[in-house]
């Protein structure tokens, strides 16, 4: 794609992002009722089809730039893609809720900070895979990136048993939080399909075809990005951690709009966290794929989004806890922090990058 000219290149990358909202709305729909008629629901199978279905991009990327060695744009839309996808949070903040009510308030819960402290906990081992030998490889598995993998089946395992139960008064759940329980959109999505009659085959197809789809335009996306990179004088890192992980992020958004406005808002946490939490896991099939260990080969400007993913994350953790009641126009008080030191980290991203 290289030979195409700029004008030619930005189409191409709009309609793969337009491609791939449009089909991720009819992919979380065909999901929430296949989770609803296979029993998957809130177990960990769900939890687990959840998370790989929010980064149906991201895989794709993932997939198509080990293949080529472009580990670079891998990286970065790895761990880039964390910070921005939680920035998604502020924008349902600020467009999902009715009235001066932060969603930090609404969709507090003990079950999302355990999936919060997941994403902080397979960052950190990131950052410490980091620092391993280069060429630390058993079989083509990058050591790191299989600790990474095993955090995050630990951590899925937990909250399941979280949903179980807690030992907390309410099974920490706070007073005037949301008034339906966990998950009731994905029930009401599955009622609605019922009364158009849409079979599970057909929602199965649907899950298909919106699948392959995403997976197609992912792969455009990277493509297509990674030229405009060129063409732009934009290092692949920094572009591949702001405008491609924020294409690559859409489907988290219209997911998590789904449920805010069906007044789920623990559910659009757990899918931000949830998705979060994966990411890194993809570090594993990357080191299969290009036959390198990839987390050691993390560039400084890899290592800031792991840092700048964490206090983005961290900042969330303290606003749940905390439930501040106070809001900045149409913004919780913890997301409009959030959003001014997303902007600041983005910056002293630049900044590391033009240097």
């Amino acid at each position: 794609m290289n030979s195409l000219p700029l004008a030619a290149l930005l189409v191409i990358f709009l309609a793969a992002g337009t491609a791939i909202w449009l089909a991720g709305i009819k992919l979380s729909g065909a999901t929430d009722v296949l989770e609803t008629r296979l029993g998957l629901g809130e177990a960990l199978g769900g939890l687990i089809l959840l998370a790989i279905v929010t980064n149906l991009p991201e895989i794709a990327i993932v997939v198509s730039a080990s293949v080529a060695h472009s580990l670079g744009i891998a990286v970065g839309n790895i761990l880039g893609g964390i910070a921005i996808q939680t920035v998604v949070l502020v924008v349902l903040d600020a467009t999902g809720l009715p009235g001066d009510v932060a969603l930090s308030y609404r969709g507090a819960s003990l079950i999302v900070l355990l999936e919060a402290a997941t994403v902080v906990a397979v960052l950190g081992l990131t950052v410490m895979g980091s620092q391993l030998p280069k060429g630390l490889l058993l079989w083509r598995i990058d050591p790191a990136a299989l600790l990474i993998t095993a955090a995050w089946v630990a951590g899925l395992w937990l909250v399941d048993r979280a949903r179980d139960g807690l030992p907390w008064h309410a099974e920490g759940q706070p007073p005037d939080g949301q008034r339906l329980p966990r998950g009731h959109s994905k029930v009401a999505t599955e009622r609605r399909a019922s009364n158009r009659g849409v079979s599970t085959a057909r929602a199965a197809i649907v899950f298909a075809a919106g699948a392959i789809v995403t997976l197609a335009a992912g792969v455009v996306l990277e493509r297509s990005g990674e030229a405009i990179a060129v063409h732009i004088h934009l290092s692949g890192i920094l572009f591949g951690s702001t405008v491609l992980a924020a294409a690559t992020a859409l489907p988290e958004l219209s997911t998590g709009l789904a449920s805010v406005r069906l007044g789920d808002y623990q559910l659009a946490f757990s899918d931000i966290f949830g998705g979060n939490a994966f990411l890194p896991v993809l570090f594993l099939p990357a080191s299969l794929l290009s036959g390198q260990a990839v987390v050691p080969q993390a560039h400084p400007t890899d290592i800031y989004l792991t840092g700048l993913g964490i206090l983005v994350t961290v900042v969330y953790i303290f606003g749940i806890v905390f439930r501040p009641a106070r809001t900045i126009g149409r913004l919780g008080l913890d997301s409009a922090v959030l959003l001014v030191l997303y902007l600041i980290g983005i910056a002293g991203l630049v900044a590391i990058a033009t240097t």
